[in-house]
């Protein structure tokens, strides 16, 4: 297990970001904009246009996740905000809303290619559940997949796997699809 330190991505962490993302922007040019935008504009965005969309929110200081560092070089990412600022979970069926009660979601994980299974996704996991605590979080959620018979591959595990949340404490608050359901956990703030 690499030791980490973690830091919320602000425009001091942008050239990290960009370099753990790289010329493609993490998978297919989607900059962690897939859940954050309507799919006609992430589509027409895809690439640069995501990019740009997602340095805008950077810029403007809007809490948009965690980077992952080993040493000086960021090594993975989490995406984690308020469930609000996710317009693909608000519409989403399989994903709607448990109840009415506020909650952060953290809906992506990415790690460098070379830092995959070493475990860099449940430590972030953790950070990210102590980010949220710290921004005064009381519900946070997760959408990880169920990986079938024959595994999933990295690209279809962005949201995490199931087992990692379990770990983690979380637990199924909702399921209307086999390989995904929303999993919650309950924490009380740190002020």
């Amino acid at each position: 297990m690499p030791k980490l330190a973690f830091r919320p991505l602000t425009a001091n962490e942008w050239d990290d970001f960009q370099e753990l993302f790289g010329p493609r922007g993490a998978c297919g040019g989607c900059w962690c904009m897939w859940w954050r935008l309507p799919r006609s504009q992430y589509n027409a965005g895809r690439g640069n246009g995501n990019r740009r969309a997602m340095k805008k929110l950077v810029d403007g200081g809007a809490i948009t996740g965690l980077l992952a560092y080993e040493g000086a070089r960021a090594v993975g990412w989490c995406s984690i905000a308020q469930r609000g600022e996710f317009i693909g979970l608000e519409r989403s069926r399989v994903l709607a809303r448990v109840d009415d009660r506020p909650a952060w979601s953290i809906v992506c994980f990415f790690v460098a290619k070379d830092r995959r299974h070493t475990g860099v996704t449940e430590k972030l996991l953790e950070a990210a559940v102590r980010f949220a605590r710290r921004n005064g979080a009381r519900i946070i959620e997760g959408y990880p997949v169920e990986p079938g018979s024959g595994g999933t591959a990295d690209a279809f595990a962005y949201t995490g796997l199931a087992s990692v949340f379990r770990r983690a404490g979380f637990t199924e608050a909702a399921r209307r699809s086999p390989r995904r359901a929303v999993y919650r956990k309950t924490v009380r703030p740190l002020s």
